[in-house]
């Protein structure tokens, strides 16, 4: 099969496209995209526990520690410990930080109405269900692979 027939290289293909695209963007605003993602999934009122930051991203635990430490010297975001339980962190915007995720977030609202004004609602609806579809089915992949994985582990 021709890698241009399969679904996994249209995806993949599609999205370096808008990595691109959004690092683009972002370098105008010393950032990456990565960085504005990081930014939009913090709360603005109440942070973030910083557990809860890299799965909502599919980021390494390693790579988001790099990062928010990165972010915490740039004076972006800052880290407040738990009182009563000092092992819960809370990721939490400066002033900096809460102005450079607007502009992640004004970056991510100006692709999408370009993308709704190009294209025809009834496509994005129909790409929609695709996708919930692909991640729905890929999810079912992954948990069969876990059982099975499960099921060979040497119960001691």
């Amino acid at each position: 099969m021709k890698k241009e027939k399969t679904v996994d290289f249209h995806i993949k293909w599609g999205w370096h496209a808008i990595s691109r695209m959004y690092n683009a963007y972002a370098a105008g605003y010393d950032m990456t995209m990565a960085i504005g993602y990081v930014l939009l999934n913090i709360d603005l009122d109440t942070g973030t526990p910083a557990t809860k930051i890299g799965p909502m991203l599919g980021m390494e635990p390693r790579s988001l520690v790099r990062m928010l430490k990165s972010l915490e010297e740039r004076g972006w975001i800052r880290r407040e410990v738990d009182e009563n339980d000092k092992r819960f962190v809370r990721i939490l915007l400066t002033e900096t930080g809460k102005e450079k995720r607007e502009i992640a977030r004004q970056g991510v609202i100006q692709f999408n109405n370009m993308i709704r004004e190009r294209i025809p609602l009834d496509k994005l609806v129909i790409f929609f269900d695709v996708i919930k579809d692909i991640n729905r089915i890929v999810e079912e992949e992954n948990q069969k692979v876990k059982s099975s994985e499960a099921e060979e582990l040497p119960l001691d």
